[in-house]
C-alpha cells in the first residue's frame, strides 16, 4: 500500500459521505410529497402522465396490488426489450446495419436489464443498434432502478405506519423516483461526462488512420474486419454519455462498449473515472438517510450506513492491498543473465495505466458492493485474493450499499434476522423500529436472504457438472472454477460483472444465468413487499428497558456480523475451491 492509495480511498469515501445527507434529505422530501423546486417544476408533467395513464395519485394499494403492478410493469418491459433486440435490423438508428440478436442472448439480455443486473454476454458495439441502446437498454436502466426504489419506499412505509393496510401507490413511486431523482442526476452526470470527452452522437462508425500498425492489424485479426496490413481502425460511435450516466447512478452497469468503463470513449479521464465511481454508491448510500427521515429517526439511517461502511472499507483496502502486492510468482525471477532477482511490483495486468491500481481496486469493490457490475479493469486479471473481494461482496447479498433501493431493503431483511437472533438470546419477542418481528416476517426475511445464496451454489454446481457448462471454461483448475462461481455470484445477486475468461454467450449459460437473474430479483421484491404489508398493519410497541436499541454501535456490529456470518457459512467451501486454492498454489503452499 502506498500513500497515494490511502489518499485516493480517503478522498473517495469523504466525497461519498458528504453527499449522503443533502441527497438523502432531498429524496425524503420528494417521496413524502413535500414540495421542492424540482417537484414544482415537474408537477405539470407528473399530472399529465397520471391523467394519460388513468392513475389516481391519491389511491393507494395494499402490498399484493403493489406487487402485481410491479410484476406486470417489469415483465412488459422485459418483453418489449426482447422484441426490440429481435427486430432491430428493421428499426431506425442502425447505421452499421446490425442484425437481430439471437433468441437466447436476447432473452438473457432482456431479463438482465429488466432485473437491474445488466449482465452482458455480447460486445455492445457489434451487437446493439443505437435504437436498441436508447429505447431499450437506457429506458430499462431508468425503470429497473426506479422499481427498486419503489419497493424500498413500500418497505419504509411498512415500518413507519401503524394499523394500516396500504403501502403506497406503485405508479406514483415509480414516476417520482424517475422524474425527480434519476432523471435530474443522470442529466447532470451526462453533461459532466460529455465535458470530459465521453461521446454522445448518432454518427456511423468512423474509419480512423493509425500511425503505427498493431500486431493484430498485421495479422488481419481485428474483429472489425480490417484487412491485413491496413493502416486504419474502425472506431465505434454512439450516444454513450446518456447511457453511462444512468448505468452508474441506477446501479445498472451495462457497458455501451465491450470494454465497459475501461474504454476511453466511456471513461476518458481521471475526473470522469472519479465521477463514475462516486455515482456507483451515491444513491444507495443517500437512501439510508432517506430511510431515517421517513421513519422519523435519523439515527436508524445512520446506523445502517455505518454497518455498510464498516464492511466496505476493510474489503476495499484489502482489494487494493492485494493488487499492490502483485503476483508472487514473479518475485525472484531474473530479467536477464546480468540482472539480479526481480522484485515484482503491483499487479497491473488487465488495468488501465491512466487509472492505476488504486482506482481499479476502488472501482472493483464499489461496483460489486453496489449491484452495478460496471468495470474499469479486468477482474479476471486480478490476483486471487484481489478477485476474491468483489466476488464475496456480491455473495454477501449486495447489501453493502447494494443496488438502488434493493441494497437497503436487502439490508433491512438482514436487520430483521439480526433482531430475531438478539431476541432469542434474551428470550424476548424481537422488535425493530417499534414493530414486533414474528414468524411471518422471519420466514419472508429468511427467503430474501437465502434465495440468492441457493441460486449461486446450485447454479455453479450445475455448470461444473454439465458438459455444456464445462465447454465454456477456457481456464482449467481453480481459476476456471472461480470464473464459473463469479458468474453465478453475479447473476444470483443482480450484479452483472464477470470474470471474462468464461464463454457465457451460449444457450446453456444464457438460459441458466437468465433464470438466476429473474429469480434473484422478483421473488425477493415480493418477499419484502409481504413484510411491508404485514408490518404496516401492526401497531407500534412502546420502547421499554428490554428493547434492543437499533441505532447504537452494538447493533451496528451485530448487524455487520450477521451479514458476514451468513456469507461465510454459505460460500467459504466454494471460495476454498476457487480463489483461496489459487492463492495457495501461487504462493507455493
Amino acid at each position: 500500500m502506498t500513500r497515494n492509495d490511502l489518499l485516493q480511498m480517503t478522498v473517495y469515501l469523504i466525497a461519498l459521505l458528504l453527499l449522503v445527507k443533502p441527497l438523502g434529505a432531498y429524496m425524503a422530501r420528494v417521496f413524502a410529497d413535500t414540495p421542492t423546486g424540482m417537484t414544482r417544476l415537474g408537477a405539470p408533467v407528473e399530472r399529465r402522465l397520471f391523467r394519460l395513464c388513468g392513475i389516481r395519485a391519491d389511491e393507494e394499494m395494499d402490498w399484493k396490488r403493489y406487487a402485481l403492478a410491479l410484476l406486470i410493469f417489469n415483465i412488459l418491459g422485459l418483453l418489449v426489450l426482447y422484441a426490440l433486440q429481435r427486430m432491430q435490423q428493421w428499426l431506425p438508428l442502425n447505421p452499421q446495419h446490425l442484425g437481430a440478436v439471437s433468441p437466447d442472448s436476447a432473452m438473457n439480455t432482456a431479463i438482465s436489464f429488466a432485473s437491474n443486473t445488466n449482465w452482458q454476454g455480447y460486445a455492445g458495439e457489434s451487437t446493439m443498434s443505437y435504437f436498441t441502446d436508447l429505447l431499450g437498454l437506457t429506458v430499462q436502466n431508468f425503470l429497473s432502478a426506479a422499481s427498486g426504489i419503489a419497493v424500498l419506499l413500500a418497505v419504509i412505509r411498512g415500518f413507519a405506519r401503524r394499523n394500516a393496510d396500504k403501502v403506497g401507490n406503485f405508479w406514483v413511486d415509480l414516476t417520482r423516483a424517475t422524474l425527480y431523482v434519476l432523471l435530474p442526476l443522470a442529466l447532470l452526470l451526462a453533461l459532466a461526462l460529455s465535458s470530459q470527452g465521453v461521446i454522445q452522437n448518432f454518427r456511423p462508425y468512423v474509419q480512423a488512420h493509425v500511425l503505427q500498425q498493431t500486431r493484430a492489424q498485421v495479422d488481419g485479426a481485428l474483429v472489425t474486419g480490417t484487412p491485413a496490413g491496413a493502416r486504419t481502425q474502425l472506431l465505434p460511435m454512439g450516444p454513450a454519455a446518456s447511457q453511462i450516466a444512468i448505468k452508474q447512478l441506477g446501479t445498472n452497469g451495462g457497458g455501451f462498449f465491450n470494454a465497459n468503463s475501461a474504454h476511453p470513449f466511456e471513461n476518458p479521464t481521471p475526473l470522469s473515472n472519479f465521477l463514475e465511481m462516486l455515482a456507483l454508491l451515491l444513491i444507495p448510500a443517500a437512501l439510508c438517510y432517506t430511510f431515517g427521515e421517513m421513519v422519523g429517526d435519523r439515527r436508524q439511517g445512520w446506523a445502517l450506513l455505518a454497518t455498510m461502511t464498516l464492511i466496505f472499507v476493510p474489503l476495499m483496502v484489502g482489494c487494493v492491498a492485494a493488487e499492490q502486492a502483485g503476483n508472487p510468482a514473479l518475485h525472484g525471477l531474473a530479467v536477464n543473465q546480468q540482472a539480479g532477482p526481480l522484485q515484482a511490483g503491483g499487479n497491473m495486468e488487465g488495468k488501465e495505466v491512466r487509472f492505476g491500481i488504486a482506482d481499479s481496486g476502488i472501482w472493483a469493490t464499489a461496483t460489486t458492493a453496489a449491484s452495478n457490475g460496471s468495470v474499469n479493469a479486468m477482474h479476471d486479471s486480478f490476483t486471487p485474493l484481489g478477485g476474491l473481494v468483489p466476488m464475496w461482496l456480491m455473495q454477501l447479498g449486495e447489501v453493502i450499499y447494494g443496488g438502488v433501493g434493493s441494497g437497503l431493503y436487502g439490508m433491512l431483511a438482514f436487520a430483521v434476522v439480526a433482531v430475531f437472533i438478539a431476541g432469542l438470546m434474551v428470550g424476548r419477542t424481537p422488535e425493530y423500529l417499534g414493530k414486533k418481528i414474528e414468524a411471518y416476517e422471519m420466514k419472508m426475511a429468511s427467503l430474501v436472504v437465502l434465495i440468492p445464496c441457493a441460486l449461486v451454489v446450485i447454479g455453479t454446481a450445475i455448470a461444473v457438472m454439465c458438459k455444456s457448462g464445462l465447454a465454456g471454461m477456457a481456464n482449467p483448475g481453480a481459476h476456471g472454477f472461480s470464473e464459473v462461481l463469479y458468474a453465478f455470484s453475479s447473476a444470483g445477486n443482480n450484479n452483472g460483472s464477470a470474470f471474462a475468461g468464461l464463454s457465457a454467450d451460449t444457450p446453456f449459460y444464457n438460459t441458466l444465468l437468465g433464470a438466476c437473474m429473474f429469480i434473484a430479483r422478483y421473488p425477493l421484491m415480493i418477499g419484502m413487499l409481504a413484510i411491508a404489508g404485514s408490518l404496516a398493519g401492526k401497531k407500534r410497541v412502546p420502547a421499554s428497558s428490554g428493547t434492543l436499541p437499533t441505532h447504537t454501535p452494538l447493533f451496528v456490529v451485530l448487524l455487520a456480523l450477521t451479514v458476514i456470518v451468513v456469507g461465510a457459512l454459505t460460500f467459504l467451501p466454494a471460495l476454498a475451491l476457487g480463489p483461496i486454492a489459487e492463492s495457495l498454489m501461487a504462493t507455493g503452499h
